[in-house]
């Protein structure tokens, strides 16, 4: 046996082994399905290992709980799958400790051995046009969390009675489930889990125009036939589509030959273009448009009430071709404006850094490989941060559904363990002990996941007296006091 082959086997052993395995000191910071599928691998890859979950919110599951539609419960099926990973006897949840402030990264990192960071995307992309810090104007990420209670964004009041049009910037799955909640009967809604305050704003909304609006066309629309297929669905709703949009090139055609994706898109959307032209048309129906070939300007200004937002100037958009079968979309030169009151900005979620972690601030993601934080990327070369790691949209960017966190967790884990037995973690580590004692000293209520189980308890009972799967908690002060309750 060679001397470095024996290194590998005698750390693997230290780590690993199932005689009187060691502690490898894990710390993730994250509790949503990146943070978990990651802390499930470990568990099972590594019997030495102890693993810290830690959360800036005091309830975990991230997306899963405040950015998956209430009118989607069978995506949130995963949060059992959690939950067992946070009973197990190896892993620990710490909900209410923000890194940066209560803990600074180079804290954990000497605290652990391995540090992994999953803690998402939580700030959205600008456009960068005139207007755009108009009232009335929000990124769908703020749509999202306000009508999933996300305690943030609870007290947001978008405008949804001056008008009856609201636009939605993009074209994605994000946009279809704000336009599925602005255009679906909220007698459908009243037995999901929506916050209650915005099951209310929506009874009384005046919207019944939700404009989808894309810079290129309906061949390249970035979403997903089961999403559109259904926002289709949705009763007593017409869609609009201008019949020049669905006209193909050969480009078109191409990209259609090579994708049965976009074909199947684009076939569902001229199946719906043609079914509303022959029905009937209703006053009191709603209506969705899809609107391609357009991109914003500029935001305009309302004459009534100053600073809040009363439409957006469109450029017309025509697409050229970008290489290897992609088009981009170039704006002509023509210019129309479309009337609304109330804006979302459907346009991509975005990472925020913290001190003392490499980020790629154009990309919007910690500088990687295979999980391996890199701090010094050079052409050909790489210098990674021994115990470093990142998963999730972090790691790759905001795409993706729940499910690519477990294949993102997979490779991440992979890179750990081939370092464990490469022998980089050789030190001892506090871990657990020297986090409590930290928090402690800062005296920082910290949630465990027997704190999240009473608020759980309590959304559910408050549920169950309104025909709903939950009615959730949406301050931090009911969240918090709901989880110290006896």
């Amino acid at each position: 046996m060679s001397r470095r082959y024996l290194a590998r086997y005698l750390v693997s052993r230290y780590f690993s082994s199932s005689v009187s395995p060691r502690p490898l000191h894990v710390c993730i910071v994250g509790s949503g399905p990146a943070g978990f599928y990651t802390a499930d691998k470990l568990l099972k890859a590594h019997e030495g290992a102890r693993i810290d979950i830690i959360d800036r919110l005091p309830t975990p599951f991230g997306l899963v709980r405040s950015g998956v539609a209430p009118d989607h419960p069978e995506t949130k099926i995963a949060i059992n799958q959690f939950s067992r990973v946070a009973q197990h006897e190896r892993c620990s949840f710490y909900g209410n400790v923000k890194l940066g402030s209560d803990l600074l990264l180079s804290e954990l990192r000497d605290l652990y051995h391995v540090v992994v960071l999953a803690y998402g995307a939580e700030s959205d992309k600008d456009l960068g046009i005139p207007g755009e810090t108009l009232s009335g104007i929000y990124s769908a990420r703020e749509f999202v969390w306000w009508y999933n209670g996300h305690p943030d964004y609870s007290s947001l009041k978008p405008d949804l009675t001056s008008s009856d049009t609201a636009v939605i910037l993009g074209q994605g799955n994000v946009a279809l489930d704000v336009a599925r909640i602005l255009l679906r009967p909220t007698t459908e809604l009243a037995s999901t889990d929506i916050a209650r305050h915005a099951l209310s704003a929506l009874e009384e909304s005046s919207i019944r125009k939700v404009f989808l609006v894309g810079r290129r066309g309906p061949v390249q629309a970035a979403l997903t036939a089961k999403e559109l297929r259904e926002v289709l669905g949705i009763k007593n709703m017409h869609i609009r589509i201008k019949e020049t949009d669905l006209s193909v090139t050969p480009a078109d055609e191409e990209e259609m030959k090579n994708s049965r994706i976009r074909k199947r898109i684009y076939e569902l959307l001229s199946k719906a273009a043609a079914a509303a032209g022959t029905s009937e048309s209703d006053p009191d129906q709603r209506e969705l448009h899809f609107v391609f070939f357009r991109q914003p300007d500029r935001f305009l200004e309302s004459n009534e009430r100053k600073g809040h937002v009363s439409g957006v100037n469109l450029e017309k958009t025509i697409l050229e071709s970008a290489g290897s079968g992609k088009q981009l979309a170039v704006g002509t030169g023509e210019f129309e404006d479309l009337n609304c009151s109330l804006v979302l900005k459907a346009i991509g979620y975005k990472s925020v850094p913290i001190n003392g972690l490499p980020f790629d601030h154009k990309k919007g993601v910690v500088p990687n490989v295979r999980g391996r934080v890199v701090s010094q990327p050079v052409e050909g070369l790489s210098q990674t941060e021994r115990g470093l790691y990142v998963c999730g949209w972090l790691k790759r960017g905001p795409v993706g559904i729940i499910a690519t966190n477990l294949y993102c967790a997979e490779e991440t884990v992979g890179s750990i363990s081939e370092d464990i037995e490469e022998g980089v973690f050789t030190s001892s580590k506090e871990g657990s002990k020297g986090l409590m004692q930290l928090l402690e000293k800062r005296e920082v209520k910290k949630v465990d996941f027997s704190g999240w189980e009473k608020v759980d308890a309590k959304e559910k009972q408050m549920g169950s007296e309104r025909n709903k799967p939950r009615e959730k908690l949406v301050t931090w002060d009911d969240l918090l006091a709901a989880a110290a309750a006896n």
